[in-house]
């Protein structure tokens, strides 16, 4: 959660019309959250909330960058994110997140957005992030071909005895 309540929502003070709310993210938002693997980006977020018939459906849109690690040289690099989002929330005895639900203690009746803003972001990062043809760290590269190459001709050379004499076997045409 956030350590500010900038992304705090009291649900029990909205009305029937919809609420719109803009959000700037930068590396204040990442640092602010507990356990945030992410330290840095700037990312712009649309959000909205309408109540209807005693829940709250919450759309957002997020736009920006963040920074991670390149998959093969590690230098840091921008990932784009464009993504949109819904939660549903409700009022209950306590607190609780289902599958699609969110339950909000009727008492308290607010909710704080910043981790489920996080989570769509983090969400939003593709499992394989490389740097475009050309960008990697030119040093690590080379390292890491010089490596496969040594790796993959060490493999060439050991034949397990085992193959040979299948080898021996093979029909020949």
């Amino acid at each position: 959660m956030s350590k500010s309540g900038t992304y705090e929502i009291d649900l029990k003070s909205l009305k029937e019309e919809p609420l719109f709310l803009e959000y700037d993210l930068d590396d204040r938002f990442f640092a602010s959250l507990d356990g945030a693997q992410l330290e840095h980006g700037a990312l712009h977020v649309s959000a909205s909330i309408r109540k209807t018939a005693g829940l709250f459906e919450l759309r957002f849109h997020t736009e920006g960058t963040v920074t991670v690690s390149c998959d093969l040289c590690l230098d840091d690099m921008d990932q784009p994110i464009s993504t949109d989002n819904g939660l549903t929330v409700r009022f209950g005895p306590e607190y609780a997140e289902d599958d699609d639900m969110i339950t909000v203690s009727e008492v308290d009746g607010t909710l704080d957005l910043s981790w489920f803003i996080y989570e769509f972001i983090v969400l939003a990062i593709p499992i394989k992030h490389v740097h475009a043809p050309g960008k990697c760290n030119h040093a690590m590269t080379q390292k890491l071909e010089e490596l496969s190459a040594v790796r993959s001709s060490d493999e060439a050379q050991e034949v397990d005895p085992r193959w040979s004499a299948l080898e021996k076997l093979r029909i020949k045409d």
